[in-house]
């Protein structure tokens, strides 16, 4: 970027920045800015992506604006006293108060409206979506903001959004509908509408229901029983290690979690089968890692996928093209980052000699007793060979459909980059990544749609973990399968407990001495067929138990980078990046850190 650009950028900056302090009556908030200790989304605020199109300064304006009238008439306390339990009802009620104060600034202000709505009409022309042919292949969430959109704000729906509303407008109508000019009269009353539509959506018959109360506590209870019964068994039975492994079972993982005791059996992919779409896992890893309440339905239509299986050569190639065109103005960070890495991981290198040798390089320090005793033999120093290609750096990506767009960009670019630099120091790099087969649970399901729908089923979609590249493959035999990210196909729900589990255990079969996970994501475990079943945080609760017991009983590091999004609350060691122009530093900061401070975890 020349200096012009950045003239051109800083100005425009300044602009939002003064729109913003005027809209919300808040006059600090480029001294709020530069605040560290306030958290990511904060800063989220004034932080300008590329300045390209004529959607980016759309887009650019509508996010100021939305984020100012937030400040300005969204208290936090009211939302956070009436959010309700539920987590499929928490992301409707997310967007119900976005609208709400949304629709406050298109009142005060006509140039706000103009912002809002044609950032709108620019997402919905945007939306790709194939084979739209009934209602599980449009997620509730997407079309309640398509319903409120149209309600609320009077946006205009374009064909492929108004089939996507149509699927599921029967059942909003059915629950929101007749609550409309009630919602409308009391958008300035926060107390009333946050109220109300919790109420709206905790009665909405689109979710299956949560247990009540009393039955959660029950089922506590009894597996409180279940638990004591299976520590009493595995008490009787400690001697004999070989049968404990042949008993083990989803209901009782013992507190002190051995990773060597659980590996997961993963099929290998047969260089000489016939190439099918898919290989079927069916995984003896307990994926609830320490976490009596994590379940999973059923493990059935689970997948491990290579990536060149999921496309034809021909769209791999050209997607890979895609990628390579946006790399062009990387290719010079590309190298200074792998000189510089390369320079600081041999840095960390202890040297070490040895001495009093008959030959080698003459070690000046013995110099003194030579002159004082010609008789003595002359001493000679050799430096010691030290191997440093014992490093293995598995990238774990989220391939969610939230990362669509710019976040799975920056994804792709940060895998293929520290691909090639970790390569040239000798480090060996694994590419991975996580999605799951369909929206709205696929065949899982079905299954459970046949079996009556038994409460509580935990995780209930079919999940796809893509290996992208292979640790002992080469980046130039697999660069081309990291195209593949960019396909919106691929890109569906995202269940990133189980994930890493599956890369922690690919991890723990390797030979070399240091193992690092580095997990890409934008944020938070969303799954909503397993979501609607289950508690509002099953997910994020097997996440951070996986993450920790990661962190405290392995000797496998890993760190996280957040894509546009604060992911520190699940990973003790996380980075936020909204460019890959941040790559640079930040990369060879963190793992400079890692190869420095190699202690290891008791």
């Amino acid at each position: 970027m020349n200096k012009k650009e950045d003239n051109f950028k800083e100005k425009f900056k300044q602009a939002l920045i003064s729109t913003a302090k005027v809209i919300s009556d808040d006059y600090l908030l480029d001294i709020k800015k530069k605040n560290k200790n306030l958290s990511s989304k904060n800063l989220d605020f004034f932080e300008l992506d590329n300045l390209t199109n004529k959607y980016d300064f759309i887009r650019l304006r509508a996010e100021t604006d939305s984020e100012a009238l937030k400040r300005k008439f969204s208290n936090k306390n009211i939302y956070k006293k009436n959010i309700p339990t539920k987590r499929s009802c928490k992301i409707l009620y997310d967007i119900s108060e976005k609208i709400r104060y949304e629709v406050l600034g298109t009142k005060m202000l006509r140039g706000i409206s103009k912002n809002l709505k044609e950032n709108y009409i620019q997402k919905l022309n945007l939306k790709r979506k194939d084979q739209l042919k009934s209602k599980d292949d449009v997620s509730v969430t997407e079309a309640f903001e398509l319903f409120m959109l149209k309600n609320f704000l009077n946006i205009e729906l374009n064909q492929l959004a108004s089939k996507m509303l149509g699927f599921w407008e029967k059942d909003l109508n059915k629950s929101v509908g007749k609550h409309l000019n009630y919602l409308n009269k009391n958008f300035e009353n926060q107390e009333i509408y946050n109220s109300k539509f919790s109420e709206i959506l905790s009665d909405m018959d689109i979710f299956d229901s949560d247990d009540n109360d009393e039955k959660k506590e029950e089922n506590e209870k009894n597996n409180e029983q279940d638990d004591m019964k299976n520590q009493e068994e595995s008490n009787e039975s400690s001697n004999d290690q070989e049968k404990i492994k042949q008993d083990e079972n989803q209901n009782g993982i013992d507190g002190d979690y051995d990773f060597d005791q659980y590996q997961m059996d993963e099929q290998l992919f047969d260089t000489d089968s016939n190439k099918q779409s898919s290989e079927k896992v069916f995984q003896k890893l307990n994926t609830n890692i320490n976490d009596k309440d994590y379940k999973v339905f059923t493990k059935q239509y689970d997948e491990i996928e290579k990536a060149e299986l999921l496309e034809t050569n021909e769209e791999i190639i050209k997607l890979r093209k895609n990628l390579d065109q946006q790399l062009i103005t990387f290719q010079d960070l590309i190298t200074k980052l792998a000189n510089k890495l390369q320079r600081q991981l041999l840095a960390k290198q202890n040297r070490a000699w040895e001495f009093d040798l008959e030959e080698g390089l003459l070690d000046s320090s013995k110099l003194p007793r030579i002159i004082m005793d010609p008789y003595n033999s002359l001493s000679f120093k050799k430096e010691k060979d030290l191997d440093f290609k014992d490093t293995i750096v598995t990238l774990l990506i989220d391939n969610s459909g939230s990362m669509r767009g710019r976040p799975i960009t920056i994804a792709a670019l940060c895998a293929d980059i520290l691909s090639r630099t970790l390569e040239r120091c000798d480090v060996k790099v694994e590419i991975l990544g996580f999605t799951t087969k369909n929206w709205k649970g696929g065949k899982s399901r079905e299954e459970w749609n046949k079996n009556n729908k038994p409460k509580n089923p935990g995780r209930l979609n079919d999940l796809r973990h893509i290996i992208y590249k292979s640790a002992d493959t080469h980046w130039r035999q697999s660069k081309k399968n990291l195209g593949l990210m960019l396909k919106e196909g691929i890109l569906k729900e995202n269940i990133d407990g189980e994930a890493i589990s599956w890369a922690f255990n690919r991890l723990k079969k390797r030979k070399e001495e240091r193992k690092i996970l580095m997990v890409i994501s934008d944020g938070a475990p969303v799954d909503d067929s397993t979501l609607s079943v289950n508690s509002g945080d099953f997910l994020e609760k097997h996440l951070k138990k996986i993450v920790k017991n990661i962190e405290n009983k392995s000797d496998i590091e890993i760190l996280a980078i957040g894509i546009g999004h604060d992911v520190s609350r699940y990973y003790k060691k996380a980075i936020k990046i909204t460019d890959v122009q941040e790559l640079g530093d930040v990369m060879i900061g963190q793992l400079s850190g890692l190869f420095e401070n190699r202690k290891k975890l008791h």
